[in-house]
């Protein structure tokens, strides 16, 4: 979508800063709590790119503008947040139980949802998945505007991410706080994987795991893959007698959340087109906590 250059305001940033306080200092001492309701309407831009990060790192340099448009109008959706743009990809936040896409395009998933968003933006881009996310697994996801980007992410994926996370809430607590799983993988016809600790002609799949909290019966596992095969850490954290909590695919056998106790919170990456790197990482979620707080 083009932009009225006369509707933006453009700061140079001249001392490395917090987004946030950036803000503030050139908005002549707005409220925090406005400066922030600026940032997450999407209406700051840094380097041509729409960030909602309150606590981004500006570094000297950059260049922040805010568009002041009276048409500029926020996005809202129940099941995604944006947190990157720019003109060539996307950065969502998907909520659990939505499909990152689907043959029927009657469906609701997180691409009709960014196509809806991109069509109301004016312009012709539409979303192209790059990789997916399990229906009940929640976190971030990467979508490119168009064929060529997405082409260039998808052959270059292993070389471009540099950090891939997930938390795992799981039932019990380990007897490890750190460790490494690794099995061969194959899926049978009720599309359930199976892990063997011998080759058995499956993809081979590693999983690292290290614990970062055990409360209440309950066990918050950050898992960083090696390999990245389907329900791999599903399955993983099962091997281990530990499975995630709402998964009775493998094993569990409570849903205190309504919902699978996966969450991917971290994705580092560098651009396929301008070779910037970029990291997202996303809270714990709130029913993540309320397990292990007991409440």
């Amino acid at each position: 979508m083009k932009r009225n250059i006369k509707s933006l305001l453009t700061f140079k940033v001249l001392a490395d800063a917090i987004l946030i306080d950036f803000i503030m200092e050139k908005m002549h001492g707005i409220s925090r709590n406005r400066a922030k309701a600026l940032i997450s309407n999407r209406v700051v831009l840094v380097n041509n790119a729409i960030t909602t990060h309150p606590l981004t790192e500006l570094k000297v340099g950059q260049v922040v503008q805010l568009d002041r448009s009276k048409h500029k109008k926020a996005f809202h959706s129940n099941d995604i947040d944006i947190v990157y743009e720019d003109p060539y990809l996307l950065v969502v936040d998907k909520r659990p139980g939505l499909l990152s896409m689907s043959n029927n395009t009657r469906q609701q998933t997180v691409q009709t949802v960014l196509n809806r968003y991109l069509e109301k933006g004016g312009g012709r881009n539409t979303s192209h998945l790059v990789h997916r996310l399990d229906r009940d697994t929640s976190g971030l996801m990467v979508y490119a505007k168009d064929v060529q980007t997405q082409q260039s992410l998808i052959d270059g994926w292993q070389q471009l991410v540099t950090d891939r996370r997930y938390l795992a809430l799981v039932e019990g607590e380990l007897e490890s706080q750190r460790g490494r799983i690794q099995s061969w993988l194959t899926e049978d016809k009720r599309f359930i994987t199976h892990s063997s600790p011998v080759d058995n002609g499956g993809k081979f799949a590693v999983t690292h795991y290290n614990v970062l909290e055990s409360s209440n019966g309950y066990s918050l596992v950050e898992c960083e893959l090696e390999t990245g095969r389907k329900n791999q850490i599903r399955v993983h954290m099962a091997d281990l007698g530990h499975p995630v909590v709402g998964d009775h695919k493998y094993g569990s056998e409570i849903d205190p959340m309504r919902r699978l106790g996966l969450h991917a919170y971290m994705l580092c990456f560098t651009h396929p087109v301008t070779g910037k790197h970029l990291n997202f990482e996303t809270p714990v979620p709130v029913p993540f906590e309320k397990c292990l707080d007991g409440k």
